[in-house]
């Protein structure tokens, strides 16, 4: 065990977010030693820290990063020392039914989401020898990580940490949701409600894909902004717009109506907003347990869809690389969506900004 320690942004039932000196053991076999270089600040560490998606152990936060690997263990192949990569939290077992079947974003054997490694374990002690547990298997808010083989993703060398942390989560599921869950096809209308890191890269992904119209629907005159520079073609202030009777009268309804809040609210209105025949896509991940009602003849009558939308239906091993050379080959303007880029220290700062939904997506530096 190495006696070195390092701060790490925590969290645990007692004592709230904190900053908690930590040490990883050594890979072991299947596993990489990455050196974290940036990582991103994700709604979906906030449903922690507000208690939306309870833990009952202390965890490590963060799952969105990328960095430089350091060693791996026996019997790794995909990547080696010197390698850039970036972490994809929800780490496929490769196995399973799901994976074999080319649908990792749904693996069944995946320890990711119980906020350990793959064999149930963590990697992570605290001063105390304490056990302290990876936040999706990942818990990058620190300089250090330990991970299994199949969450370190090589990218090329040229592409900024900044931006490859983002493509670990918001922009893979963002991008994906258009390209992977829905199909959306050249010419065809949507509506994306929530202009934060995940719903401008939706903006992204439909205007990559040729989507038009492309309507974006926020609260925050300045996410209302970028979402125009990101491709927007209209947007609608939520406050002062009813936006399921704009998108009849302006659309005759849209194709698609993406949600990228995770707001049972919100999601009730989605099929209100759709023409015969549409989908609503719920990309926002909502509260754990949460419910919806919906005019459900209006469903069957109009032949409308709801596409529950994971990691953007993606495969990191095969969407992570191919998003990186479309950004730069110029293609998509990833680096746009970075705001403040704080040191590890400020994470509470960068929660809060994340909060009161200002600026665009944060990156935290170890």
């Amino acid at each position: 065990m190495s006696a070195h320690l390092s701060p790490a942004v925590a969290y645990d039932p007692v004592a709230g977010l904190h900053t908690r000196r930590i040490s990883h053991r050594p890979a072991g076999p299947g596993e990489v030693e990455i050196d974290v270089r940036a990582a991103g600040v994700c709604h979906s560490d906030l449903h922690i820290l507000t208690g939306d998606w309870p833990s009952d152990r202390p965890l490590v936060l963060g799952h969105e990063a990328a960095g430089v690997v350091t060693n791996v263990g026996e019997g790794v192949s995909a990547v080696r020392p010197g390698d850039h990569v970036v972490l994809s939290w929800f780490a496929p077992c490769r196995r399973c039914r799901k994976c074999l079947a080319g649908m990792a974003w749904l693996c069944t054997g995946t320890q990711a989401v119980a906020n350990t490694l793959p064999d149930g374990t963590t990697p992570i002690t605290d001063a105390h020898g304490e056990e302290v547990w990876p936040y999706l298997g990942l818990g990058a808010f620190t300089s250090r990580v330990v991970v299994p083989e199949s969450a370190a993703v090589k990218v090329p060398e040229e592409l900024p940490f900044g931006v490859g942390a983002l493509l670990g989560c918001s922009i893979s599921t963002g991008i994906g949701a258009v390209m992977n869950t829905a199909g959306v096809r050249p010419g065809e209308s949507a509506v994306v409600v929530g202009a934060g890191g995940v719903g401008l890269s939706v903006v992204m992904g439909l205007r990559l894909v040729g989507a038009d119209p492309i309507v974006a629907v926020d609260l925050s005159p300045e996410r209302l902004a970028a979402a125009e520079r990101f491709g927007a073609t209209h947007t609608l202030d939520a406050a002062t717009t009813d936006v399921a009777a704009w998108c009849q009268k302006e659309l005759g309804g849209a194709d698609y109506a993406f949600e990228a809040i995770g707001s049972p609210k919100v999601i009730e209105t989605l099929p209100a907003m759709l023409t015969s025949g549409g989908a609503a896509v719920l990309v926002g991940m909502a509260p754990a347990d949460a419910t919806g009602a919906f005019d459900l003849f209006d469903l069957a009558d109009q032949g409308k869809r709801i596409l529950g939308c994971n990691y953007g239906s993606s495969v990191g091993a095969i969407d992570i690389p191919k998003l990186a050379r479309l950004h730069l080959a110029g293609r998509l303007p990833l680096d746009e969506l970075i705001g403040n880029v704080r040191p590890l220290d400020e994470a509470a700062a960068a929660f809060e900004d994340l909060r009161s939904a200002v600026g665009a997506r944060t990156i935290l530096e170890p």
